[in-house]
């Protein structure tokens, strides 16, 4: 047995191991939390009553409920070992012939990298130095426009968050989501289907305004006009009718936290 076998078989022990796969369902468990804390945000924000409707923010909030840190430091674990389970399944399908193996690799390399983001973030909390999502933002695009093409690529940038944006609403407007978890049968499978719709629609259109404020930032070479997720949905609620659209996508929110609480149990693992 050559080296690269051994590798492949040491991969696919790790991707296999139970501890891991039950971790990684806890991730999906904090990663609905957090969006329900998210959606509540947005919805106070709506209501004009301040606050970050961003990750960070939805961690803040996690933190300040009975025993928050200790779920704040579940969550860092769970975000985390998610991340390595989808980190190891896009490692399975490296060197493979078949051209669907591999989409679903980088597929799955994208979404790891994302929990990745997400655990730091809330790794960051929990050793006291959160970050701000609007400023993190404004730095990096700050960044890119200094280097040489910078204006373009930051361009590049925000069509690449917004065709993730477009992807998101395309899955839940097509109920693609549907690969990723073993249905339950009668009013079970309805519910599902009903909060993972609204959910994937709701995240979809926030992703896509956060891109379209990259490519603002960009055209105008203005990094103040960059922005987080919260920069985005407070961009949502300038815009007329605003506030209901924040409000609708508050909603949103919750039902992608709470189709994530559904993952959790019924996730293809």
């Amino acid at each position: 047995m050559n080296a690269a076998n051994e590798a492949h078989q040491a991969v696919s022990k790790t991707g296999n191991s139970r501890a891991l796969t039950i971790m990684a369902r806890i991730g999906f468990a904090a990663s609905g939390l957090m969006h329900l804390l998210m959606g509540y945000l947005a919805i106070q924000i709506a209501n004009h009553q301040g606050g970050e409707s961003d990750q960070s923010g939805a961690f803040a909030q996690m933190a300040k409920l009975p025993g928050g840190m200790i779920l704040l430091w579940v969550a860092v674990v769970g975000l985390a070992a998610l991340a390595l389970w989808l980190l190891v399944q896009a490692a399975l399908g490296i060197g493979s012939s078949s051209k669907k193996r591999w989409v679903r690799s980088l597929v799955s390399l994208g979404k790891g990298v994302a929990y990745a983001a997400l655990a730091s973030t809330a790794l960051s909390l929990a050793l006291r130095n959160p970050s701000n999502s609007s400023e993190s933002a404004q730095q990096t695009s700050g960044t890119i426009l200094s280097l040489p093409g910078g204006q373009a690529l930051l361009i590049v940038v925000g069509l690449v968050t917004a065709g993730i944006g477009g992807y998101f609403i395309y899955k839940g407007a097509t109920k693609k989501f549907h690969e990723d978890i073993a249905l339950p049968s009668g009013q079970a499978k309805k519910a599902v289907d009903a909060l993972g719709m609204t959910g994937y629609i709701a995240k979809g259109i926030a992703i896509v305004t956060l891109g379209v404020l990259f490519v603002i930032a960009a055209v105008q070479v203005d990094p103040k006009d960059a922005a987080g997720l919260d920069g985005a949905l407070k961009a949502l609620a300038a815009l007329p009718f605003g506030e209901a659209i924040l409000i609708m996508i508050g909603v949103g929110l919750i039902a992608y936290g709470l189709y994530s609480f559904a993952r959790a149990r019924l996730a293809r693992l």
